[in-house]
């Protein structure tokens, strides 16, 4: 399995530059120019010397290579020297935002745990609902839980969340005042009522993104334990006299997990990339909202940074759940 994961992130390379120049060139082609938002009244010569400063009088070419060296090599020096105390990182020119004019990276690590906190927290709730979920409908199908949660999981699944966002800030905080309609970015827990401060203006956000997503993976779920409830192995190790919690729990869940993982897996960057819009909905101060924010400021920089990150996730955590299919079906070797 070593030998597999080793050969795999090596694979990983090509595709993450082929990645990085596609988004390169997907934004140099965009329209759009960050010098619009400044007062017509700057002279052109202040102008052009501010696009020089931003490096936009240089060959796109040589822009992504700058952008390549600084995100592979300076970034992790800055990174290393932080959580170890080193002192690698020796002034190299950083990837700077041009609407802040601070690096990106430093802006991204001070949105990142509002994110974690809300759409984290969404996606493990989710998940811990929705698998017991498609157990039970499937064990039970047709039954009354089975057609309620089938209907619970369409209705989930069908209407967008912004739309669910918006509905329960007219409910729960308009007409009944129950929870804030505004995620106060600013609030540090320190004691018990900033605890439940803290729970009360998470709850209607968490509650839009975790339905979203348990509506989901319960589908898949049940349409997986429904495939292994049928199949030779179930009948034989009924015939043996085992009781249907342990046919069910010990060799149906395990078999049925393995097509799950790959759509647990695979959203898991969706956590760091933030539910844009239930961020932009409920306000909270994220990494979908910045994403946001810097594209309608042009600043390539952010814009860039950000989406390149989401596609290294997305290339781990599929590397992940291939590992996770040889723990889960002892059939398939790597090796």
């Amino acid at each position: 399995m070593l030998t597999f994961a080793i050969r795999r992130l090596i694979l990983a390379i090509p595709t993450l530059l082929f990645i990085g120049l596609v988004i390169f060139l997907l934004l140099e082609l965009a329209p759009g120019d960050p010098m619009a938002d400044q007062p017509l009244t700057i002279p052109p010569e202040v102008r052009e010397e501010m696009r020089r400063a931003l490096g936009l009088d240089q060959p796109w070419w040589v822009r992504f290579g700058l952008w390549l060296r600084q995100i592979a090599v300076v970034e992790p020096k800055v990174l290393i020297d932080r959580l170890l105390g080193t002192s690698l990182y020796a002034g190299e020119p950083r990837i700077i935002s041009w609407q802040t004019k601070f690096p990106v990276m430093d802006i991204i690590v001070q949105r990142l745990p509002q994110t974690l906190w809300v759409v984290g927290m969404a996606y493990v709730v989710g998940v811990l609902i929705a698998i017991p979920i498609g157990i039970v409908s499937a064990v039970r199908q047709y039954s009354a839980f089975d057609q309620i949660g089938t209907f619970v999981s369409m209705v989930g699944f069908s209407v967008p969340t912004f739309f669910t966002g918006v509905l329960l800030i007219v409910v729960f905080s308009v007409n009944l005042g129950w929870f804030p309609s505004i995620y106060d970015t600013q609030l540090r827990v320190t004691d018990w009522d900033s605890f439940v401060r803290q729970l009360r203006q998470m709850a209607m956000p968490v509650f839009v993104l975790a339905l979203f997503n348990a509506s989901q993976i319960s589908r898949y779920m049940r349409a997986s334990m429904l495939d292994n409830l049928t199949q030779d192995y179930v009948r034989t190790a009924r015939a043996k006299g085992m009781t249907e919690r342990t046919v069910v729990l010990r060799h149906v869940l395990r078999n049925s997990m393995i097509p799950v993982v790959t759509v647990i897996a695979l959203g898991i960057p969706s956590i760091f990339g933030g539910a844009i819009i239930t961020e932009q909905v409920f306000k909270v101060n994220g990494l979908g909202q910045l994403l946001i924010i810097a594209i309608n400021a042009n600043d390539l920089p952010m814009v860039q940074t950000l989406t390149f990150m989401f596609a290294v996730l997305i290339v781990l955590f599929n590397l992940i759940a291939d590992l996770l299919y040889g723990i889960l079906d002892p059939r398939i070797r790597y090796d």
